[in-house]
């Protein structure tokens, strides 16, 4: 909420700044443009993909995919601060099955897995002794 006006001085477009807003659901602005609802979609879902790519043996979301995710959902002890209705809520939003929303940002995520410092350890010591 101040960051808005902030991002409005810096000659951010009013369309981003709508997004940014909508996307919290206590801002009170709705969601209504495409680009609304999907970062609505994806916050903290990619929050959430994140958390478990961190757990996994290599530390990398290329060991991620929609099973894992879905597992994931269901331990309540793990990433407790992830809101897991906002998850399912943004993908009704989109318009689209969860599985096929878990699933398009794990493939976007793996796909910039180094840019997002997700590319894991390639030498980890489990991997090298075949365990």
């Amino acid at each position: 909420m101040k960051g808005e006006p902030i991002l409005a001085e810096h000659g951010v477009p009013e369309d981003i700044r709508r997004a940014i807003l909508s996307h919290a659901n206590y801002s009170g602005v709705p969601r209504e443009s495409p680009l609304e609802k999907t970062l609505f979609a994806c916050d903290e879902l990619a929050g959430f993909i994140t958390a478990i790519s961190y757990v996994k043996p290599s530390r990398s979301v290329l060991e991620v995919d929609t099973a894992s995710v879905r597992k994931k959902m269901k331990d309540k002890a793990f990433a407790r601060s992830v809101n897991r209705q906002d998850i399912l809520d943004g993908a009704q939003g989109l318009g689209i099955e969860l599985d096929e929303h878990i699933g398009f940002c794990v493939k976007a995520m793996q796909e910039r897995a180094e840019l997002l410092g997700l590319g894991g350890i390639t030498s980890a010591p489990a991997a090298r002794s075949g365990q």
